[in-house]
């Protein structure tokens, strides 16, 4: 029997890709107006950064980190490194502003607490931005445990950040249903973990996907029920 839900947060309770569109506009308008870096230029050192920082740091939480790279970024083309506290804190700041729940996230995270089961979140990242981000979502108040990569030292899909989500769920891992956007992180890697997994597809899901899955959140509430019965 399920007794706990978890959920993915980035692409899962909101879309990221949509929100970091905007924000990172945000930092290249920046950069183009106080440092003269063109948004063509400044793409191709962001990502090349992101390549250098995870060979260098490895797979970590800090790898999220947007100063850190900005730092790096303004460090190697000589600027005042100053601005990366700017433009970290325009890049949250914008993100945080946009950022809207997923169609009925808030609602089916309700349902499932008046249907006693306990909410928790498994997240890459570090722990202060996530909690920043449950908190604009209005899902801070119905979560009752959160795991960051930062506190378990690893990232998904490492075994260590779900065996910790279970532990602190205070039940056994298979009674726990992981729910996220990422097949191999999210979902394979709960699974690889003992941990009942679903596959959050907003998109659409493919021909043929064998892993249990859902394209809206508010599906999930009866889709555990059939499980439950069926248990």
């Amino acid at each position: 029997m399920i007794k706990v839900i978890i959920f993915d947060i980035d692409n899962t309770l909101y879309s990221f890709d949509a929100a970091h569109q905007v924000a990172f506009g945000a930092v290249l308008d920046y950069v183009q107006r106080e440092l003269g870096i063109a948004p063509e230029n400044y793409r191709r050192l962001h990502k090349d950064m992101n390549q250098e920082l995870k060979g260098r740091m490895g797979s970590c939480a800090a790898i999220h980190n947007r100063l850190i790279r900005y730092q790096n970024i303004l460090e190697r083309l000589g600027k005042p490194i100053g601005h990366a506290l700017r433009m970290s804190d325009l890049y949250w700041n914008t993100l945080l502003d946009v950022m809207q729940p997923s169609p009925g996230a808030v609602d089916t995270v309700l349902e499932l607490k008046v249907r006693g089961l306990k909410i928790g979140v498994g997240t890459d990242m570090t722990a202060r931005m996530q909690f920043a981000k449950l908190e604009r979502l209005g899902l801070l108040p119905y979560i009752d445990f959160l795991v960051s990569s930062e506190e378990a030292q690893a990232e998904k899909p490492a075994p260590a950040l779900f065996a910790l989500c279970a532990g602190k769920a205070g039940v056994r891992p298979e009674e726990c249903l992981f729910v996220g956007d990422n097949l191999e992180k999210d979902v394979r890697g709960a699974q690889a973990a003992g941990l009942q997994a679903l596959w959050y597809r907003p998109q659409g899901l493919a021909e043929g996907t064998a892993e249990p899955a859902i394209t809206a959140l508010p599906q999930l509430p009866g889709l555990l029920e059939e499980w439950q019965t069926a248990d």
